[in-house]
């Protein structure tokens, strides 16, 4: 995203304090009570996300999107609707907030190649690109999805931020994976489809699930190193950290060229 150069804000957070949360006072335009600030999208199209050890042309697809890929994405929508003036201040505050994700009551995995033209590994071949073929997965999802931010590691001016720029979110992943807005809502407690670490899990599992490693942003994450077209270089566990997630989502079933995976039922 090219962007001119922001400077960055030092002025600490004043955080939403759970006995706040805990009244039916309002926080982005929300009546309470609840901590959990729940934005929820109608999936539109197939999803597609690769994981970060993933090759250019062979990796399988994550289920879910990760919660870097949707607060860069709430970045992204900021950005092209000109909100707010200062976006480099944004990222402190998405850094330091705790994201986790709803997934939907199903999801299908469909396994393809596909024809793709690619740099050649010789510069000196003379073409600047040849035929080649990719494995690509890509996810058919069955049910809504859903980001909830816990509202006590923001203040009210970055939850209402939050709300007022989540309708603006149009697409998640690679470009073509496109949402539709649904609604947003305050919640007192998450359902045992929202995504958890595993080290921070407590109570009792849900019957379907797997692990995976999702991406977030580190706690040093600054506006220029999550720029795409800028020259700083982005450091893991600073700019960027990996998390050990518990996704709700089972395998049920498999066959050639696809496989099936389930949410408990609430």
């Amino acid at each position: 995203m090219a962007t001119r150069k922001q400077t960055k804000s030092s002025a600490p957070l004043d955080l939403l304090s759970l006995d706040y949360l805990g009244s039916g006072k309002e926080v982005a335009g929300l009546p309470g009570p609840g901590k959990w600030l729940v934005l929820s999208y109608i999936p539109t199209s197939l999803f597609s996300l690769k994981m970060s050890a993933a090759t250019s042309t062979v990796g399988k697809t994550l289920l879910v999107p990760t919660p870097y890929a949707f607060k860069m994405a709430l970045l992204d929508a900021s950005l092209r609707h000109g909100l707010p003036q200062h976006p480099a201040d944004l990222v402190p505050v998405l850094a330091g907030a705790d994201l986790r994700i709803g997934v939907p009551s199903a999801a299908v995995v469909t396994h393809t190649i596909v024809k793709v033209r690619q740099e050649p590994k010789d510069p000196k071949s003379g073409a600047p690109y040849i035929p080649a073929v990719a494995y690509r997965e890509f996810v058919h999802y069955s049910g809504d999805l859903s980001f909830a931010f816990d509202l006590s590691t923001l203040d009210a001016s970055a939850a209402s931020w939050i709300a007022s720029v989540a309708p603006a979110v149009q697409y998640i992943g690679k470009r073509g994976g496109f949402l539709q807005y649904s609604h947003s809502q305050r919640l007192e407690q998450l359902s045992k489809r929202f995504t958890a670490s595993l080290v921070s899990l407590t109570g009792e599992l849900p019957r379907r699930i797997h692990l995976a490693w999702l991406d977030d942003f580190g706690p040093e994450a600054d506006f220029e190193s999550l720029n795409s077209y800028s020259a700083a270089k982005i450091k893991r566990e600073k700019h960027r950290k990996f998390v050990e997630t518990v996704i709700p989502l089972g395998l049920v079933n498999t066959g050639p060229g696809f496989a099936h995976y389930q949410a408990d039922r609430d």
